[in-house]
């Protein structure tokens, strides 16, 4: 979990009241964040990876002001428009896609400002951003800058400039190699033909995104009143959320918030867009299904009341959810805010009226002695979500298979429920291409597939994908290790050539168990490698686990 050392006066005035220092450490504890010690005019606390929007003095302070009583309800940001411009154009599209910008002004900033302002970037870059994956964040002088400002790519040796706290200009392939930055986040756009840039309309570059700003149009100083704030990268959703949470906290610091035009060309998937955005959004919440997580029996108006300590606000049955909360995904998040609001302290405990004897479940079992075979064959056990998206599950994979698509899904990247597991290995690897190999995996997870006589229309099954990636991965490697596998669980298996649109044809077989087919195992097809970005080989096979287990306990 991220760790913010927070200025102890500063907070404590954005709090609006000071409390003994026992009571203070208390209540921050009780928040639902860790508080690690306050020392001096230090607080050094975990903030949980879920409330981004608490991970700066303005932040933290607005939560915990709400929920010690003194602040409670919406906050409500004022947006005015600034009439300026910023101009995506269409040779983002395939490298960092999107960006959404605002302008704050009337701050007064000081050396303590300054370091508010560099440690939630910083701290937003590692969560919310996902180092800098997701997007990145660049926060610039007005003085310096000139609208309307531009969002292009251009080749790395055609554009030069001075990068933040650098002697000299350099291009754009040389900051990668020269600067610690760009060492440090070369990754990232590895591969890549062209580098995004924000140039302004004296043709000044602000910045080159997700590596560095630059010296001249992008260094902060106690003269600067005045800040243009973008966040590019490639979903809107993840984007608006890191833009709402640094100009509420900028405005917590007495700022006044702009929105910005944001022009996208035409056929590029999405309107062009006015932000920040900071309307509430409205959700419904329903009493007795919050009274039965919590074994409470709360009212309606006892229920708007700890809303309102945890900084929501409450209309006609709906929740209002500022547009700084990033971690609202479902009414069970009410739930845990609720319960924090209340207090832990004061749920009664009490002793079920049952009596039972644990066992742990056989599967369970042999899923890990599974997992323990292929760790003593040095396969590193990997942990993987079950959301993807459309594009990682069929299209890279070269398939068409049935999609169950989530409803209200927060991003792009997540938004349907896989229904195999190479494609979650295959991510694996285009993540790590910066460390050494090989790099030999497996991960067991379930899958899912549409069944309209389940109670849910969905079932499950639990399957394990093993993959090996290095210069020399090949067919029969991989058979050496699917070969090990059956004979430690006494199972004699058929293989049959069978094409897959995802392996190379020839070097790709159908594996079956007492008629029963179970598993694909082969080499990955240049295609399919070109898809994930990648340049080594991979061999791999993907076993369903759950027919396995079943195959197994007839036999015995």
């Amino acid at each position: 979990m991220p760790t913010v050392t927070l200025n102890k006066t500063v907070f404590e005035k954005l709090v609006g009241k000071k409390l003994p220092l026992n009571q203070l450490k208390d209540r921050i504890s009780m928040l639902g964040t860790d508080l690690d010690k306050i020392e001096g005019n230090e607080i050094l606390v975990e903030i949980f990876p879920n409330r981004p929007d608490m991970l700066s003095e303005q932040g933290f302070a607005r939560a915990f002001s709400s929920f010690i009583g003194v602040k409670t309800g919406l906050r409500k940001y004022d947006v005015k428009k600034s009439g300026q411009e910023v101009i995506v154009d269409k040779s983002v599209k395939n490298i960092r896609p999107y960006t959404v910008c605002a302008i704050v002004k009337n701050l007064k900033f000081d050396d303590e400002k300054i370091r508010e302002i560099i440690q939630i970037q910083e701290k937003l870059h590692v969560t919310l951003c996902r180092k800098r994956k997701k997007g990145a964040i660049g926060i610039y002088p007005m003085e310096a800058i000139k609208f309307p400002i531009k969002y292009m790519a251009k080749r790395p040796a055609e554009f030069k400039f001075q990068p933040l706290e650098f002697q000299k200009e350099l291009t754009g392939i040389q900051i990668l190699s020269r600067h610690p930055a760009g060492r440090e986040y070369a990754y990232l756009l590895e591969g890549k033909d062209k580098f995004p840039i924000f140039i302004d309309a004296n043709n000044e570059i602000l910045s080159m995104p997700p590596i560095i700003n630059s010296h001249k149009t992008g260094k902060v100083s106690e003269k600067t009143k005045d800040v243009f704030i973008e966040c590019s990268g490639f979903d809107l959703e993840t984007l608006n959320a890191c833009l709402n949470i640094i100009v509420t906290a900028m405005a917590d610091m007495g700022g006044e918030i702009y929105s910005l035009d944001v022009k996208y060309p035409e056929g590029y998937g999405t309107q062009s867009i006015a932000t920040p955005e900071l309307a509430p959004k409205k959700w419904n919440i329903d009493l007795k299904f919050i009274n039965k997580l919590l074994g409470l029996d709360l009212k309606e108006n006892e229920m708007k009341k700890l809303l309102e300590k945890m900084g929501f606000g409450y209309e006609k049955g709906k929740v209002l959810v500022p547009a700084y909360r990033a971690d609202i995904m479902h009414q069970v998040d009410f739930v845990e805010d609720i319960a924090i609001a209340y207090g832990y302290e004061n749920f009664e405990p009490v002793i079920p009226n049952v009596s039972t004897i644990g066992e742990e479940d056989k599967f369970e079992t042999f899923k890990r002695y599974v997992a323990e075979i292929l760790a003593g064959l040095s396969l590193l056990e990997c942990e993987t979500y079950n959301l993807t998206n459309a594009d990682n599950l069929n299209k890279k994979m070269k398939v068409q298979l049935p999609c169950i698509e989530i409803q209200n899904a927060v991003n792009i990247d997540y938004n349907v429920l896989r229904s195999w597991m190479l494609p979650s290995l295959m991510q694996i690897f285009n993540e790590n291409k910066h460390y050494e190999y090989p790099q030999n995996i497996f991960s067991i997870g379930n899958v899912f597939k549409e069944n309209k006589k389940a109670e849910t229309n969905v079932e499950e099954f639990t399957r394990i994908g093993v993959a090996l990636c290095s210069l020399d991965s090949d067919y029969t490697k991989i058979r050496q290790i699917f070969d090990y596998l059956m004979r430690c669980l006494d199972l004699k298996v058929k293989f049959t050539d069978k094409d897959h649109p995802s392996f190379i044809p020839g070097r790709c077989a159908r594996i079956s168990v007492n008629g029963k087919n179970v598993a694909y195992i082969g080499e990955i097809c240049p295609e399919v490698l070109q898809n994930w970005d990648l340049q080594t080989p991979v061999a791999a096979f993907e076993l369903n686990l759950g027919e396995l287990y079943e195959l197994g306990q007839r036999k015995a």
